[in-house]
């Protein structure tokens, strides 16, 4: 199965894109392969500007997104939500022509330093995903709390309960891929 992972950091040493990363070794073992692409040059979304000829960086996007059989978003949580580089690009791949989460499968996790572990943004999340008519994967969910001591000074995902649920979810999506076509 191919999986497009996007990120809701920018930042260089973002956990979340961390844990796209280790999703990627673990992924291998159970058959699907990660891609991680940059959404780092899509601008602030404007419809005047979609109207007068899509982004570049959007259309690339949507391809990425659209040759894939499903999605994996790894976020953090800002301010009890969505960060707004990531709301802004879903708000570019929500739009015509042909949204390209439509019926696509979507596996959602988040690292966070703090005790909750990104769960009130992947509930808000889980809204967007609703109205984008995404099939996004239940069970497991995956909380990644107190993240700076799961990684090491590598970047690696040293926390074996992690690096479990995250398998988890990588099987999770390929059957939900598998029942929804």
């Amino acid at each position: 199965m191919k999986v497009i992972g996007i990120t809701g950091s920018l930042r260089k040493a973002s956990y979340n894109t961390l844990a796209l990363r280790a999703a990627q070794k673990l992924g291998a073992a159970a058959g699907v392969e990660l891609a991680i692409a940059d959404i780092s040059q899509v601008p602030l979304y404007n419809d005047d500007v979609r109207l007068a000829g899509e982004p570049a960086a959007v259309t690339a996007l949507k391809a990425q997104v659209r040759a894939a059989d499903a999605v994996l978003i790894a976020t953090p949580e800002y301010n009890f939500s969505i960060p707004g580089v990531l709301k802004n690009t879903l708000d570019w791949l929500s739009r015509p022509p042909e949204p390209p989460f439509d019926g696509k499968v979507v596996g959602i996790l988040g690292a966070s330093p703090g005790q909750v572990g990104t769960a009130r943004m992947q509930y808000h999340l889980r809204q967007v995903m609703v109205f984008m008519n995404a099939f996004v994967v239940n069970k497991p969910e995956v909380f990644i709390n107190h993240c700076a001591g799961k990684f090491n000074a590598e970047g690696e995902l040293t926390d074996e309960a992690t690096a479990k649920v995250i398998s988890e979810l990588l099987v999770a999506m390929k059957n939900l891929k598998a029942r929804v076509g």
